[in-house]
């Protein structure tokens, strides 16, 4: 992580989080009115529907060139200290996912979607704000990776399923900014510093064995007008709501390339999918039949580069939910083993406990230590390939490891749905398996 340097304009962005949510967040929770509906019952029954009545997406100012943020300057150090700015921020994200996340998150789970009015509320959070140039509408001055990993760790030391719900829009606002054109920008990001922040979706996962993201089977083809898409993405967060998808398509055997594609199109339709975890998140199917695109829905010139950068944000995004997840993990299963007795004394006095909780500590610690390592290497301009392989090698086997380890140290409670561990657990499972739907 950069050391810390002076206030700048990304530190404003969401300083404004204390203002909007600080400690007295839930009292202000219903003064705005809820912007989120529900799934559809009969989407959450599987049926396909069409997709979520869009808003007129349109330029409200002409740009001479895309805005883009530069890259944070290079101090030679490695600092995991958070700078001034990024403490108050990951303060307040951690007080809105533990005052408005974890209490919701089990009702979340059970009914496949967040409950009303909650992803309103995170959305006055203002976090896409950070990651959009201030000539746009933001408040960014330079690339904010390591910001963005901690306030998604932050959010999902909360809950995993809800955090990626809140973090879906902010993934299509960011590929924007890093590789939209001057009229793709113009068009759609005004929409994501307005208070009526539009549900979107990054969607490059299908549903097929060893999934490849560099391989998707979706199929994109040239026409006259523009290019036309066929396929199914898979495990898109929030697909009954969202307005706008980035999609990932093989573009006529050449390989993989983005498309800026609106619900409204003709030929998208919506199917529910709920997982095994991130149930909160309201994953569904986002069938594409014939569906028409014009030539300006290319996203960052179909450049095999622009996709690998996606792609490596994207699992870097998975690395820090991951470790926030970890951490509520580690959290709730030290005070438990402290406080339950057996044979008249704690159960963390057996040493297999006492070294089960150690090992989950310094997994997390490791994993951190990577996933920041990575952000920072992004956030600079500088290669790191390397430590985001690391990063989701780690997330994928401990993440993994680390909940099966809470579920055990709990006992029987770790199988009832009375303690969280269990939901955690699942969606630990789902960082091996998932990709795209956040970005970094």
């Amino acid at each position: 992580m950069a050391a810390p340097r002076k206030r700048d304009a990304m530190g404003w962005g969401l300083s404004a989080l204390t203002r909007l949510a600080g400690s007295k967040v839930v009292d202000r929770a219903g003064l705005r009115k809820p912007i989120e509906g529900l799934v559809t019952a009969g989407t959450r029954n599987g049926f396909r529907v069409a997709g979520a009545a869009t808003r007129s997406f349109k330029s409200v100012q002409k740009l001479g060139k895309p805005a883009r943020l530069a890259p944070s300057p290079d101090t030679g150090l490695f600092d995991l200290t958070p700078t001034e700015d990024q403490q108050l921020i990951v303060e307040t994200v951690t007080e809105f996912a533990a005052e408005q996340l974890r209490p919701a998150a089990a009702d979340a789970d059970a009914k496949l979607a967040a409950p009303e009015g909650l992803l309103a509320r995170a959305a006055e959070l203002g976090i896409s704000l950070v990651g959009i140039p201030e000539e746009l509408g933001g408040v960014g001055t330079e690339r904010s990776v390591v910001t963005n990993a901690l306030v998604a760790e932050a959010l999902a030391h909360g809950d995993l399923g809800l955090a990626v719900a809140v973090l879906a829009p902010s993934a299509v606002s960011t590929a924007l900014v890093s590789w939209g054109d001057e009229q793709q920008q113009a068009d759609y990001l005004p929409a994501f510093v307005g208070e009526n922040v539009p549900a979107a979706a990054l969607a490059l996962q299908e549903q097929k064995a060893l999934y490849d993201p560099f391989k998707p089977a979706t199929k994109a083809r040239r026409t006259p007008k523009g290019y036309q898409l066929d396929g199914v993405k898979s495990l898109v967060p929030r697909a009954a709501q969202a307005e706008l998808f980035i999609v990932s398509a093989d573009l006529e055997g050449r390989g993989p390339a983005l498309f800026l594609v609106e619900s409204s199109n003709a030929g998208v339709s919506i199917e529910a999918e709920p997982a095994m975890g991130l149930r909160g998140a309201a994953t569904g199917k986002l069938h594409l039949e014939k569906v028409a695109l014009p030539a300006g829905a290319l996203l960052g010139g179909g450049k095999a580069d622009v996709f690998t950068e996606v792609v490596r944000l994207s699992r870097l995004g998975w690395a820090a939910l991951a470790a926030g997840t970890a951490k509520a993990v580690l959290d709730y299963v030290v005070p438990y083993v402290n406080e339950r007795t057996a044979f008249g004394e704690p159960i963390s006095h057996r040493q297999a406990v006492a070294f089960s909780v150690a090992d989950i500590a310094i997994e997390l610690e490791g994993l951190r230590l990577v996933t920041l390592r990575a952000a920072a290497r992004a956030e600079q301009g500088k290669p790191y390939a390397r430590e985001v392989a690391l990063a989701r090698k780690l997330a994928t086997d401990k993440g993994m490891q680390i909940g099966s380890a809470g579920v055990q140290l709990l006992g029987g409670h770790g199988f009832v749905k009375e303690h969280p561990v269990e939901r955690w657990y699942r969606d630990l499972r789902a960082i091996g398996v998932m990709e795209g739907a956040v970005l970094l």
